[in-house]
């Protein structure tokens, strides 16, 4: 039979310009007639064909190279597309075949017949190798040229059948998405064309890429004895390679990873491969992501265990110089992820290079910087671990710490937090660094004041690693308390101290001498004459042990000495880290309130990191969380930010070590909950609330722990502290808000404890138990989210008539307002009647207060005589034991005068108090009332509409004519509120009202502070009740207001006029200016009141502005951080609201560019802010406009460069505006 004379190269030329175009005129002649009849190719005529060659080449391997199966293998592998040319091209080209058209866009070959052809080729290369292996002995030129002509054959058709795998595993991988979900038809049509084609071709594929390596490793120098032949055919392995490489789903499975990667190894390391290898792989990096990392691992088994690190040094070089276009991001991303990979599997290969890959960190890319900087990261982790331990070791890591402590100040954010990140992998590291920590806690904590919240973010995280990871735990322990270390600190100076010896200590100037003595003189001073007067001073026995014992001394002394002075060095460093933490802790404070969810996460886990390290600063933080409890819980972000707080205060305070028992647990978890009261501020004690209900409703508190909470503040036989009984009232109380039946059960305790005796001593134990009680009938929000059903209680109930008798203690305690406010609210809560008990308790104090005075003070007569009906009398008794010896009674007339006075002030108290729970009462009456009348309305029985359609529509003629029942109610309501409180004929109110205003009014007759105060806020109280009062007193209101010297009372006259003017606001809508003006008050906290208390009028929508909105802009750039931040916040806020900020803008501007204290850098920072908010382009114009037509009528050069500021924040595009501000401020100058 004819054998085919086969030239690679031409071969190579055909298949690289177009497979199609190689002629197979030998082919089998079945073949050739299904070129025009592409439906012919069936499998039969293929197994036809096939199986003889397959047989012949079994036999002998030589058998390939006959003509006809040599064109058949072609013709059919021509039938398998192997590249992407467009079917465009073919119909173009009229000299082909349909059956070449067809192969153009799919494949006509039958999977089996291409896994046939592959096995077939791979089988008869294997073969042709194992003959090669034995045929290579002898030197037979005939014999290895024919060898070599058949190699190529092989290896030609191999590199074409792997292609043409691939190219159908491509097709079948992106064949399978588009099938899904289509319906019955088309899985029926794809199960009939894939029932051949459930080919898994990745066997065949290892067993081909084996029997390259089989090839690879025979000594094809024999065979090929020009480079350039070798290289060709070296070329048919690597090329069929790189192409398996470039699918992901190939390089995923590690098999034919690793057997991929073996051939490129031999073909690099023994035949010459190293400069092709080089220019695909950094190809393979710029085109395909997915390879930066195998070939990191490619190059690193290149290296270990083929020896050939000369591959990846070269690569590495190539990169280091290589520029990348700013608009490619592929690229970059690639050769970072490429170089990092590296860096962790091959460190040596990395290090070496490393002075050329430096330059990469002045590349703009990010990405490329972000892989430098992860690259030292792992190259100081793997100089960490080394044993040995050259000379440049420590240069070269000092090299990398600098860059890393550079990169802390790139200018990309994300460059920043990988910078972060790797000081978080280094931290975790067995080599502590001591000296580079401290640097990059300093430099962590600079990062909390990033502009990026990532690097935020970042920075908290790396400080929590820098705590736990710290190494000044060897000595003491792992806690970082300040306080000890300085006392640690303290104690190692004063032992240092006692050590060292004094200037004049005696024998001091001796032992100097004698260790700055010449050797020659001693040595001349032994060689004496034998008759000489020295010979007869050698020293005794004694002396010898004396000078033995003394240098011993010494130096015991000198070695404790200098393990002191190390004791002492190792204190002050840490100090130095805890003092920095301390530092970090307040701005990490701050980030709690970040509005990017994870930072605040973030922080709130550094914050208990701390707190188990004993930072005490770290406390602060545990407390200013608490605050996130409010955090809107509308999105899964609000949400987990919730859950976290509750997950780390459960952590923090609500779990006990695993080694206690349940009743320690209890005790422990009672005791946690308690300390979270002390020091509490008001504010943190309601976050504090609305937290513990929150735990209390997801059933994290435990009924033991309620009962131990219980035993605390109702222990009466030893003392225990009154912060501890108080903080168990406040926490029951807390956990009552979402479970009232704690409170219901034990109401007999808090009569006893909180309302008794003790309460009587401590006002504050009695206010916090009256609070308690108070949750016995939830209101407001409590009462929508419980379904408790409230009860009321009759006024002659224990309960009651205690809440009146501590109402009525004497004492001349501040406390005492508090009680009695907090009374008062209770008994509007849980009394039927409350109006009735509190005009007893008024008529009472009235009496008391106005009653003939005689020189012993009637009060304690008085107490027993209204309480006994409440109370027993002998715990009256006790109660005046315990107030008596806090009076002093000097001089029995001066004593008169301050009970006076105190007793009156308590009365203006209690009636303002008892006004304002009277109207909220009224409200709630309403309320139950038109409730009532709704569900009377739903539970009517359905009756026949035809019999009761007459008595409808009269009732409906009635309704029309006297208004309906519901607007009575609410006008008798109004009525009530309006004429009877303040001025009816029966109302003890009524007394008060014309009292107030009298002590208000003359404050030279009645000039203690105190009265006033308590006068002016009875006043402002009685206002908020009946609009007439508050018409006739509000010009006394708004002289107090501005002519008081108190601060506190500017404060509650402020936040009365705030209320007036939701109740009464064509009142005070007219007198707005009165409250603006405080905003320029001398007083901070009057300021930031005032500003509250706009900020809720305004937002609300209460009052309207009148060009005062300057005022407020003002504070942005008040002293007090608060309030600027508070004004920060209402300008954000009004913003949102039809252009508030656009509406007033040139008001704001006329206001403050007239105002003369502002400076000039203030007003440009405040102009700066409001500007912002101005973002569409239509209102930029419009305020350029009306801007621009001041500038000719500016009358000072000041007044123009505020006007030109402004414009020039203002994105107008205005030429002729342009014109006018380039142009200048014009002077005139009258002409002489």
């Amino acid at each position: 039979m004819d054998t085919i004379e086969f030239d690679i190269n031409d071969a190579l030329k055909h298949y690289m310009s177009d497979p199609l175009q190689i002629p197979t005129p030998e082919a089998d002649s079945n073949l050739l007639d299904c070129e025009n009849d592409p439906e012919s190719l069936t499998n039969s005529l293929v197994n036809t064909v096939l199986n003889p060659i397959v047989d012949s080449v079994a036999e002998n391997p030589d058998a390939i190279t006959r003509s006809s199966s040599f064109d058949s293998l072609q013709f059919l592998l021509k039938c398998a597309p192997i590249s992407s040319i467009s079917s465009q091209k073919a119909r173009a080209d009229k000299s082909f075949s349909k059956l070449y058209i067809f192969c153009r866009s799919s494949t006509a070959l039958p999977t089996h017949a291409l896994s046939k052809i592959l096995d077939l080729v791979v089988s008869g290369l294997a073969t042709e190798a194992d003959v090669i292996h034995n045929d290579l002995e002898s030197d037979e030129q005939d014999i290895i040229s024919h060898h070599k002509q058949l190699l190529e054959v092989y290896g030609f058709l191999l590199q074409w059948v792997i292609a043409a795998v691939e190219t159908k595993a491509a097709e079948k991988s992106t064949a399978v998405p588009a099938a899904r979900g289509r319906g019955k038809g088309a899985k029926a049509k794809t199960a009939a064309k894939d029932k051949d084609g459930n080919w898994d071709s990745a066997a065949q594929l290892q067993t081909a890429l084996d029997t390259m390596c089989k090839v690879l490793k025979l000594k094809l120098s024999k065979i090929f004895h020009t480079t350039s032949e070798r290289d060709t055919f070296v070329g048919l392995f690597t090329r069929p390679v790189y192409m398996i490489l470039e699918s992901e789903q190939r390089v995923k499975a590690t098999a034919i990873r690793m057997h991929a990667f073996k051939v490129l190894c031999i073909a690099v390391k023994h035949h010459g491969h190293a400069y092709a290898a080089q220019i695909s792989i950094v190809q393979n990096l710029t085109y395909f992501e997915h390879l930066a990392e195998p070939m990191a691992e490619f190059l690193h088994i290149l290296a270990e265990q083929y020896d050939y690190p000369q591959l990846a040094d070269e690569i590495l070089r190539e990169l280091s110089n290589k520029e990348f276009n700013s608009n490619d991001t592929k690229g970059p991303k690639s050769v970072s992820s490429f170089i990092v990979k590296l860096s962790e599997l091959a460190p040596r290969l990395v290090i070496k290079q490393m002075t050329l890959l430096a330059k990469q960190l002045d590349s703009e890319s990010y990405a490329l910087r972000c892989a430098l900087i992860e690259v030292c990261g792992n190259l100081l982790a793997h100089l960490s671990k080394q044993e040995e331990r050259g000379d440049n070791h420590k240069s070269q890591l000092n090299a990398f710490f600098d860059v890393l402590e550079e990169r802390f100040l790139d200018v990309n954010p994300y460059c920043r937090c990988r910078t972060i990140q790797v000081y978080v992998k280094i931290c975790d590291l067995d080599q502590k660094f001591p000296k580079r920590r401290q640097k990059a806690a300093e430099l962590a904590a600079r990062s909390l004041e990033d502009k990026s919240s990532n690097v935020r973010r970042n920075a908290i995280k790396l400080l929590g690693s820098l705590i736990k990871t710290h190494p000044f735990g060897i000595m003491h322990g792992s806690q970082l308390s300040l306080k000890e270390w300085n006392s640690r600190l303290e104690a190692v100076d004063t032992q240092l101290n006692a050590l060292t010896p004094a200037v004049d200590t005696p024998g001091l100037a001796d032992d100097k001498a004698n260790q700055t003595v010449d050797t020659q003189l001693l040595d001349e001073a032994t060689q004496v004459e034998p008759d000489s007067p020295q010979k007869q001073q050698a020293l005794t026995e004694e002396q010898k042990q004396a000078i033995i014992k003394k240098a011993q001394e010494d130096a015991a002394t000198s070695e404790a000495m200098n393990k002191l002075t190390l004791t002492r060095r190792y204190y002050v460093e840490a100090l130095k880290f805890i003092e920095v933490l301390h530092g970090a802790t307040t701005t990490v404070c701050q980030l709690l309130g970040s509005k990017n969810k994870s930072e605040v996460i973030e922080a709130m886990d550094y914050f208990e990191i701390g707190d188990a390290y004993n930072i005490e600063q770290n406390k602060v933080g545990i407390r200013r969380m608490l605050r996130l409890i409010w955090t809107k819980g509308n999105n899964d972000e609000g949400k987990g930010v919730q859950n976290h707080l509750i997950e780390c205060y459960k952590r923090l305070f609500f779990e006990a070590p695993d080694s206690y028992n349940a009743n320690e647990a209890a005790n422990y978890i009672a005791r946690n909950m308690i300390s979270l009261t002390f020091g509490a501020t008001p504010a943190e004690l309601t976050s504090l609330e609305q937290l513990l209900s929150t735990m209390m409703k997801s059933n994290h508190v435990s009924e033991l722990v309620v009962q131990k909470l219980w035993q605390v503040y109702g222990v009466q036989k030893r003392e225990i502290s009154k912060s501890q009984r108080r903080g168990a009232i406040i926490v029951l109380g807390m956990l009552a808000t979402a479970k009232p039946e704690i409170v219901v059960g034990e109401m007999e305790t808090m009569l006893r404890i909180g309302l008794g005796k003790l309460g009587r001593s401590d006002l504050q134990l009695a206010k916090y138990t009256c609070i308690a009680l108070r949750r016995i009938n939830p209101t407001g929000r409590q009462a929508k989210e419980t379904n408790v059903q409230t009860s009321k209680l009759t006024n002659d109930h224990a309960v009651l008539g205690k809440l009146a008798a501590i109402i009525e203690v004497e004492s001349d305690n501040k406390e005492w307002y508090g009680v009695a406010e907090q009374a008062i609210s209770a008994i509007y809560t849980l009394s039927k009647h409350p109006d009735t008990l509190c005009s007893e308790i008024l008529r009472r104090k009235t009496r008391h207060v106005f009653a003939q005075r005689t020189a012993k003070t009637p009060e304690p007569e008085e107490a027993p005589e209204n309480t006994q009906l409440l109370s027993p009398p002998a715990e009256v008794d006790d109660a005046m034991e315990i107030d008596e010896p806090a009076v002093e009674k000097p001089v029995e007339p001066e004593e008169k005068k301050l009970k006076g006075s105190v007793a009156l002030l308590q009365l203006l108290f209690i009636v303002g108090h008892v006004a304002i729970k009277q109207i909220v009462h009224l409200e709630l009456c309403e309320l139950d009332f038109k409730r009532r009348k709704a569900d009377a309305e739903k539970s009517k029985p359905v009756v026949d509409a035809a019999a009761d359609k007459a008595a409808k529509e009269a009732a409906d003629d009635l309704d029309m004519i006297g208004g309906t029942t519901e607007d009575d109610f609410t006008e008798a309501m109004t009525h009530i509120r309006e004429r009877e409180l303040l001025y009816g004929e029966n109302s003890l109110l009524a007394n008060f009202g014309p009292l107030v205003s009298e002590i208000c009014s003359n404050n030279t007759t009645y000039k203690d502070r105190n009265l006033q105060a308590a006068a002016t806020l009875c006043l402002a109280k009685l206002m908020c009740v009946s609009s007439e009062y508050c018409e006739t007193n509000l010009p006394l209101l708004i002289t107090i207001l501005e002519r008081s010297k108190d601060p506190i009372t500017r404060s509650n006259v402020v936040i009365a006029l705030g209320d007036m003017a939701v109740c009464f606001n064509h009142l005070i809508d007219e007198n707005t200016d009165f409250l603006y003006r405080r905003l320029n008050d001398k007083d901070a906290s009057v300021k930031r009141t005032c500003l509250m208390t706009l900020t809720f009028l305004i937002l609300a929508g209460q009052v309207k502005v009148k060009g005062q909105l300057g005022e407020m802009a003002k504070c942005l750039e008040d002293d007090d951080k608060r309030i600027a931040d508070l004004s920060r916040m209402f300008f954000t806020e009004l913003s949102t609201k039809d252009n508030a900020v656009y509406n007033h803008f040139v008001d704001m501007f006329s206001l403050l560019s007239a105002e003369k204290e502002l400076e000039e850098d203030s007003l440009r920072r405040i102009l700066k802010f409001l500007a912002g908010f101005i973002e569409k382009d239509k209102h930029a114009k419009q305020l350029a406009d009306k801007l621009a037509a001041r500038l000719a009528r500016c009358e000072t050069e000041r007044q123009w460069n505020d006007v030109a500021y402004a414009l020039s924040l203002l994105q107008h595009k205005n030429e002729e505006i342009a014109k006018m501000v380039t142009a200048g401020f014009k002077i005139v100058q009258p002409v002489a």
